[in-house]
């Protein structure tokens, strides 16, 4: 059954018939006008500056502390100040802790550290606090927030060097542990802040330590670059027969998500977890000096570019604009005389890059604000994901009203060259050839590209073209190293393979790694903007809401405030933490990426990004969800203010939210990575339609984020048809402009022979199949292997002595009876089997 018509939205009108009468065509255009005048009221101003984006492995050292803790947490920085106070007093008189010699203070500490082995729970949770507040900067003895940041860093070295963070470690197990927690907070109809007391001050000491620990500053004196080493090893590798600390906070997460522990405060979690992931394997920078350096070991040529400077020299395109879409039908001339303008420019422009100025500046000839086609087509979508995804929003061109219009049209600048050197695959010149040698010979050579006998001089020299154009990935040798070892493991021998703390982390995660990524998604479902409410989704909010509700409207505009960031944060360290291991687990090798995608892919993560961005992405990435007089540190130095309407919408003066938008650029990062040379998953990105969502995220003028929503574009643009293209010029021509060109990709037609969806099942079952002979060769190697040596001479077989039973030589006929003579020998079959 079709949905009704919904007023407005340029749907079928219900008189009866499918096309609507007449009379039905007459009134869509003031039905489509009617809904766009609406999205514009609601949605605002559709003008968005460019926004000066710095990406980078995280955000400023502050601003990573400050998301540590929400705003319903500020009234214990104070009771940490006292614990410390009170506990200081008692060992050191008549100083304050800046005053003391560097020996004296890891004296206290070691006191400190001592005081934690007690049994009374509420004594070890105020020493745990007294750590807290030295972790935090001492802030009751600082006058600046500088000096709050240059002592929680100098602090957190000194209590590494004297063993905390492995004192800290067996207190959180033994919290992990604690069934009387858990239990009173299953029993509970809400749990609050008040239920994960000690597992917030143990997790965040040890965030503390490792952010601090982790930034690096050429300043830092010679002991601390040792000491972060140390602490890196540490973090990487089993140390005292226990998992990498990693392995740990993956399995809190998903304890946390089958209903276990659910005042688990996992915020803290993921953020820690995120942490030590990019401390321990690199972050994005580091990544890109990992491959340099394994492509240089695998011979393999350096790379074109660097990617990072590439994307960094990037500048935003104008959307596919509203204002210049805006007035085609008073702006654009008659169609008789456009096409004998372009017949006349086409005289004069004779290069490419002239062509693609001159489609600019002809007022996207043939890029219309919305078809019915594409209107409808944004409507089966919301049927076809069925519940998964909650398409609200039809396709998101809104023209202005006409005297808005401004006359003269927004030229988009072309740089000289394209941005990316273009790449060809060894499939692709195998591909050429064969189609070359059909068409001019009339037979294949199977994958041979070297003999060019019989073909044609156009087509020696589009080869030597291709060629010079190849690129190898790291991937591609990976691939067929393995081949060669399932195909010759006794010549070969076995793999070396060496223990990388990459290599140590998937090995750790093989087994729970379904499990890993069904939590991880199911807390990004729940923190998701556009997710609804549900009575089986699981409460990401434990650590956030206070022990007694708000009572004023300023105490629920703060709570309202804390927990859309709390959400925010857990969005961004979900999607970056997922990024940075594909990534690893891509480089260490093209198998552990696999394996780690078809399972995000197996749990819905393609439509559930698709359901993130399904909002008005630009207001997301400007959303202002934050306090700035309460977040750390200002809050330690600063007497709070009493609150007000103003100093609640104060928040700061930034143009955008860096986190938000860090979210959304890994987000489709990451969907890039799932699907990109996946033809099946790029099916689901059309089945989803996602393409007019994609399409809504370039209204932001940001330069990484519209390239990999015009990637994503690209890969589907084959699947679209013919009228999508033409009604999209100037997105394709942004395609163009900015993502990387592939020799003979023909993305823009549609004629490409992999655009044909046959046999899609088959490709994932043959990639599983090839992931779980990988995961078998390497990981699972039983004693009594198949390969073991076998001895085939007939007089050591019969000579070997065997012990057995006392009373076997009394039954020894009767057992030669029944089991030899009497048993027919199917020699054919022994055969087969062998």
């Amino acid at each position: 059954m079709e949905d009704p018509a919904v007023p407005g939205t340029g749907g079928p009108p219900a008189n009866g018939n499918g096309n609507g009468g007449g009379k039905g065509k007459q009134a869509a255009p003031k039905g489509r006008e009617a809904f766009r005048s609406q999205r514009r009221e609601s949605e605002g101003s559709v003008d968005c500056p460019t926004l000066e984006f710095e990406y980078g492995d995280a955000d400023g050292h502050a601003a990573e502390l400050s998301e540590l803790y929400s705003y319903t947490e500020n009234l214990e920085f104070t009771n940490n100040r006292r614990c410390f106070e009170e506990d200081f007093k008692t060992q050191v008189q008549g100083k304050e802790w800046l005053e003391l010699e560097e020996d004296a203070q890891k004296a206290y500490i070691m006191g400190l550290l001592d005081r934690l082995e007690v049994v009374s729970r509420e004594r070890r949770l105020k020493v745990a606090r007294a750590v807290l507040y030295l972790a935090q900067g001492t802030f009751g003895e600082c006058d600046s927030e500088v000096d709050v940041l240059h002592w929680s860093r100098y602090n957190c070295f000194l209590l590494y060097q004297m063993g905390t963070f492995s004192t800290f470690l067996e207190l959180l197990h033994m919290e992990i542990d604690n069934s009387q927690a858990c239990s009173s907070a299953l029993r509970k109809p809400a749990v609050s802040i008040a239920d994960s007391t000690e597992l917030r001050v143990l997790l965040s000491v040890m965030y503390l330590m490792v952010e601090n620990i982790r930034l690096e500053r050429e300043t830092d004196p010679c002991g601390w670059r040792t000491a972060r080493e140390t602490f890196r090893t540490e973090l990487s590798f089993s140390m005292h027969n226990e998992e990498p600390f990693a392995l740990l906070l993956f399995s809190m997460v998903t304890k946390f998500c089958s209903g276990l522990a659910p005042h688990f405060p996992i915020k803290k979690v993921l953020l820690l977890l995120w942490k030590v992931v990019m401390f321990t394997l690199g972050g994005f920078e580091h990544l890109q000096t990992l491959k340099v350096q394994k492509r240089a070991e695998l011979g393999l040529p350096p790379l074109a570019e660097d990617s990072i400077q590439v994307v960094k020299s990037m500048r935003a395109a104008s959307p596919p604009s509203y204002t210049l879409d805006l007035g085609e039908s008073q702006l654009a001339p008659p169609p008789s005389k456009l096409r004998g303008r372009r017949g006349s420019r086409r005289q004069l422009l004779t290069k490419q890059d002239s062509l693609d100025i001159y489609n600019e500046r002809d007022l996207f000839k043939t890029e219309e604000p919305a078809t019915e086609e594409e209107e409808e087509s944004a409507g089966d979508g919301e049927r076809t994901l069925d519940g998964e995804l909650d398409l609200l929003e039809q396709d998101p061109l809104v023209p202005p009203p006409p005297s808005e219009a401004p006359l003269s049209a927004e030229r988009v600048t072309f740089p000289k060259g394209l941005p990316w050197a273009p790449k060809v695959r060894q499939k692709d010149i195998e591909h050429f050839l064969e189609m070359s040698r059909n068409k001019f010979i009339g037979f294949t050579l199977g994958q041979g590209t070297d003999t060019l006998v019989g073909l044609p001089r156009p087509i020696h020299e589009s080869v030597k073209t291709l060629k010079q154009h190849k690129y190898i990935s790291i991937a591609d040798v990976q691939i067929k190293n393995e081949e060669e070892l399932e195909k010759c493991p006794m010549s070969l021998g076995e793999e070396v393979v060496p223990e990388t703390p990459c290599e140590i982390l998937y090995q750790g995660m093989l087994y729970s790694l379904p499990q890993y990524m069904i939590a991880l998604l199911k807390i990004l479902l729940a923190a998701a903007p556009t997710s609804k409410a549900k009575t089986d989704s699981i409460n990401i909010l434990a650590d956030v809401l206070p022990e007694e509700m708000p009572i004023t409207v300023l105490q629920s505009m703060k709570l309202g405030i804390d927990v859309n960031r709390h959400k925010e944060i857990i969005v961004k360290s979900i999607s970056t933490l997922l990024l940075l291991l594909l990534k690893h687990f891509k480089l260490n090798h093209i198998y552990q990426f696999e394996y780690v995608s078809q399972h995000l892919v197996f749990a819905n993560c393609i439509p559930l990004i698709l359901k993130f961005f399904n909002q008005n992405i630009l207001s997301y990435i400007t959303a202002k969800n934050s306090i700035s007089v309460l977040d750390y540190p200002c809050c330690t130095i600063q007497d709070l203010p009493e609150l007000t309407t103003e100093s609640l919408e104060a928040g700061d003066n930034s143009q955008f939210c860096w986190r938000n938008l860090f979210s959304c650029i890994n987000l489709l990062r990451l969907l890039n990575k799932l699907t990109k040379w996946k033809h099946s998953r790029t099916m689901m990105l059309v089945v989803f339609k996602s393409a007019p969502i994609l399409k809504r995220a370039l209204k932001v003028k940001q330069a990484m984020l519209q390239l990999y929503v015009l990637k994503l574009l690209k890969i589907q643009t084959k699947y679209l048809g013919r009228q999508w293209r033409k009604s999209n010029m100037k997105t394709m021509s942004a395609i163009y402009q900015k993502v990387r060109h592939r020799m003979n990709d023909d993305w823009a037609y549609g004629n490409d022979i992999d655009a044909r969806p046959w046999d899609f099942q088959a490709e994932e079952c043959t990639l599983r199949a090839n992931i779980e002979a990988f995961n078998s060769r390497r990981y699972d190697r039983p004693q009594d292997s198949e390969f073991s040596p076998v001895d085939n001479c007939l007089q050591s077989v019969l000579g070997q002595r065997l012990d057995l039973p006392e009373d076997f030589h009394y039954s020894y006929e009767l057992w030669l009876e029944r089991e030899v003579f009497s048993q027919p020998i199917c020699w054919e079959e022994l055969l087969q089997n062998h």
